[in-house]
């Protein structure tokens, strides 16, 4: 009691014991750990897709050279039909969207597919990479096919 006859007021600070601490940041150490980690598996996953896209699309390139040195061996002197171009743009993997044939000059669009993995951490899925190109062959002065291949810029997925 004090002087007054009042209870006097104590002003204690207590400490928390080791085990209590360790018993309240152990948990969030975890979940900050298992969240670090998902986040680094997450970005390699995307790494590798990325990768894997990209490369998928390179394909689609050698598909196009390919593509377009079968036309040129397919013209003997004259501009292969449309039917001939939709089975070399097939055995490439490509799909003919457009054939122009005018006196001087042959034009094709074709779409060609790559597949590639694509992963997540719910499994493998199979994704296909699509690329367009313009081809114009012209019949130079020996009656040979010289040829100008453009990537296009917009190309639907269809």
């Amino acid at each position: 009691m004090s002087d007054h006859g009042t209870v006097a007021r104590q002003n204690r600070v207590t400490v928390p014991s080791p085990g209590c601490l360790v018993a309240v940041m152990a948990p969030i150490l975890a979940v900050l750990l298992v969240a670090l980690v998902l986040m680094v598996m997450h970005y390699r996953q995307e790494s590798a897709n990325d990768r894997n896209e990209k490369e998928a699309l390179a394909r689609t390139v050698t598909q196009a050279r390919s593509y377009t040195h079968d036309v040129v061996a397919e013209a003997s002197g004259d501009y292969p039909g449309q039917e001939a171009v939709r089975g070399i743009a097939e055995r490439h993997d490509g799909r003919l969207i457009a054939y122009a044939r005018s006196g001087g000059s042959l034009t094709n669009t074709v779409r060609f597919f790559a597949e590639f993995e694509d992963t997540s951490m719910f499994g493998v899925s199979h994704s296909r990479a699509h690329r367009c190109y313009s081809f114009e062959f012209r019949l130079d002065a020996e009656r040979g096919l010289r040829e100008r291949t453009t990537p296009l810029d917009k190309c639907d997925a269809a």
